[in-house]
């Protein structure tokens, strides 16, 4: 995998930046996209439901799953 990619998104209205291996970015755009989403409201979902878990660490995981199904 290449090296990380930061990204800044604006979450419950404070600027965030998240930095991801591009491969997981890519997989992120797929997911907004299946979902008619921005990237931006996609992270937010995503942070919404993360629990104790790191939001990169939990970006990975929903892409993974996402990866994993069937795109959607």
């Amino acid at each position: 995998m290449s090296g990380l990619r930061k990204r800044s998104v604006l979450l419950s209205g404070h600027a965030t930046s998240i930095a991801l291996e591009p491969e997981f970015w890519a997989v992120l755009d797929d997911m907004a996209q299946a979902q008619g989403a921005s990237l931006a409201a996609l992270i937010g979902r995503i942070d919404a439901d993360r629990g104790e878990r790191g939001l990169a660490s939990a970006c990975r995981v929903a892409a993974l799953a996402f990866a994993r199904s069937d795109r959607g």
